[in-house]
Parts: C-alpha cells; sequence; structure tokens
C-alpha cells in the first residue's frame, strides 16, 4: 500500500510517500518547504504570506517526492490530505491540490485530522508499536491536548489548555526577551548552556494541583513578563543577558513541569499501556527526557513512543501514516464534497 501524503495547514508545506507492509512502515520520501525564515521578521505566521508560498510551493514539493521515492503517480493506492484544523487559507492550497489528484488520476481520498496525524507520527516513525490503551500528549504551537486512545481511531479528549497552547507560549515569551523566532528552539537552545542560576527566579507551575487534567499557560507567560520587568529595574544593564537566559531557563522547566505531571496523572488513572508524544513542541529535549524518565520512574512496563527529531513538526509522512488506517475501515470521501476544515475538532 503506498500512500501519497499532503500537508499544508500553516507555514510548510509537505509531501510524503509512506509504504505500508503489514503493520510496519517505510517512509520512501519526505519533503519539507519550511516557511520560518520568511516569517521570522513579522514574529509569526502571516496567513496570506503563507498561502501565496503554497501555492508556489504544493506542486514541486510533490513532484519533488515522487522522484525521491521513485515512484509514479500510477503507483499511488491513496491520497491522504490534511483538511484541518489549521489556517484556513494554507489548508485549502493542500486540500485543493488532493482533491484535483484524486480526481485526475482516479485515486481514493482520505481525510486527515492535523491532531492525528501527530498522534500517530511516533509510530510510524519510530517503528515501535501503540499498545492500548494509550495516552497522547499532543504540543504544538497551536494544540496542547492530552488524549486517551482506546484504539486506532478511537479517541478521547481528557485534558487541554484553557487559554494559550504551549508552543505559542514559547513563542510569546521568546518575543518578551528578545530571542527570536520561533521561540521554541531558542529558548531550548538558550537552556542547554545554563548550568547554574545566579538569579533567585521562581516562576508558577499553573493548575499543577488541580483535580482535571486541563492546563493554562497565560498565566506563566504574564508571570514571565512581570519578573523581566522587575528583575531590569532591579539590576544594571550588564547582567540583563545573563537574567534573560535564566528567566527562559526557568520557564522551560516551568512549562515542562506541568506538562509530564498532568501526562502522568492521566497515564495513572487510566492504567495506560503506552505514552505518545506528538507536535511541534516534542522536539524540546527537556520534555523528551523528562517525560520518558518520569514514566520509566512511576509507570511500571508503559512505553514511550516519541518522533523522530525530523517528524516532530508539521510534515506530510504523519498525514499519509494516519490516512492508513483510514483505509482499512474504508473511510474515503468523494472530492467534490471535500473542504478545508480550519475548526476541525478530532474529540
Amino acid at each position: 500500500m503506498k500512500i501519497l501524503g499532503i500537508e499544508s495547514s500553516c507555514d510548510e508545506t509537505a509531501a510524503s510517500i509512506v509504504e505500508k507492509k503489514g503493520s510496519s512502515f517505510e517512509i520512501l520520501s519526505s519533503v519539507i518547504s519550511s516557511q520560518v525564515r520568511v516569517h521570522a521578521k513579522y514574529g509569526g505566521v502571516i496567513p496570506e504570506v503563507a498561502a501565496r508560498l503554497h501555492v508556489g510551493n504544493i506542486l514541486p514539493i510533490i513532484d519533488t517526492t515522487l522522484k525521491e521515492a521513485k515512484t509514479k503517480m500510477k503507483d499511488i493506492d491513496y491520497i491522504a490530505v490534511c483538511s484541518g484544523p489549521g489556517l484556513v487559507s494554507s489548508l485549502m492550497i493542500g486540500v485543493e491540490t488532493a482533491k484535483t489528484l484524486a480526481w485526475a488520476y482516479n485515486k481514493k481520498l482520505i481525510k486527515v485530522n492535523h491532531i492525528e496525524g501527530h498522534m500517530l507520527s511516533g509510530e510510524g516513525t519510530s517503528g515501535q508499536k501503540l499498545k492500548f490503551p494509550a495516552l497522547a500528549l499532543i504540543v504544538s504551537g497551536g494544540h496542547t491536548q492530552i488524549i486517551l486512545m482506546k484504539d486506532y481511531l478511537k479517541y478521547k479528549l481528557i485534558g487541554t489548555t484553557l487559554d494559550d497552547a504551549v508552543g505559542e507560549a514559547f513563542d510569546k515569551v521568546a518575543k518578551i526577551l528578545d530571542l527570536g523566532y520561533p521561540g521554541g528552539p531558542a529558548i531550548s537552545k538558550i537552556s542547554e548552556k545554563v548550568k547554574n542560576k545566579n538569579f533567585d527566579i521562581k516562576l508558577p507551575r499553573p493548575m499543577l494541583n488541580k483535580p482535571t487534567f486541563d492546563m493554562s499557560f497565560s498565566g506563566l507567560k504574564t508571570a514571565c513578563l512581570y519578573a523581566f520587568r522587575d528583575l531590569k529595574e532591579k539590576y544594571p544593564e550588564s547582567k540583563w543577558p545573563r537574567i534573560k537566559k535564566e528567566l527562559a531557563t526557568e520557564f522551560e522547566e516551568s512549562a515542562v513541569d506541568v506538562l509530564v505531571t498532568r501526562t502522568l496523572k492521566a497515564a495513572e488513572q487510566y492504567n495506560v499501556k503506552t505514552v505518545v508524544l506528538g507536535g511541534g513542541v516534542s522536539a524540546n529535549k527537556k520534555l523528551r527526557t523528562n517525560l520518558a524518565e518520569a514514566v520509566e520512574a512511576k509507570l511500571d512496563k508503559v512505553r514511550v513512543i516519541v518522533p523522530e527529531m525530523e517528524f516532530t513538526g508539521d510534515n506530510a509522512a504523519m498525514i499519509a501514516i494516519a490516512g492508513s488506517y483510514h483505509v482499512k475501515t474504508k473511510d474515503f470521501i468523494d472530492p467534490f464534497k471535500l473542504k478545508a476544515n480550519p475548526n476541525w475538532e478530532l474529540v
């Protein structure tokens, strides 16, 4: 089974060809065109700019994907496309392209939820198999969710952020500290270098002891803003670079503590056999390490599955992988009926 995956939900134009052999996956090609340098000067993604770049990139990316996989369209069995959630103008480019290809080459078309792609990315790219029930922690610039996976295609949302997604909070804190965009990699890079803290900086761990699995990052972001303002008033300008580094480190530690603690609590309550990490923030080394160590220390015989680093961000391989499970249930859609859905909630 060869599946062409297409992803254009935000500012990455991506295509991939994945071959499923039995229960295993082989990624024959995965091509991603990132717009991060274009949007960096604005401090965030500009939807109109993103859409225009998708228009110019989508067909060359698909052509390159086919060439790298040494495959032709006639050899493709199914086309899977991310149709939501995301930026509607960006989603439309991928959706309309997939619809056209499906019609022109008479291929079955599958719509895939972006979050579902991230949930199954770790399994498809790491070679490890999910054991159910499983728990997925999805962390990105637009989403922070804890989802119970009863089986493939059977999901239940049990926790979410009540305000900012954790990736958005990383971006905003990086902007406060003038560290650049995107904020996640910038903060992570700095925190790796901070071994000892010279300043007494302590940020809150929001909702850490609440009975639910929900989270909040807006207050943490604001606490960081106020802490930086107060420290700037207290210390001379020569100290500010060091203060920025330590504040960024404390913010990362706080955010990771919240994510790991809430996930561990949910995993214990639902007696899961697998914990899955996915989404752009899953590239954060501290999160990957702390989650794995916490699960190993406190949960007996529970496996942690994380995607390979190159598949942590938005990519089309995860869309193809997720699409393969919809093939089993013959969950196909008429190309003329498929529309981009920017607010598509998985559960």
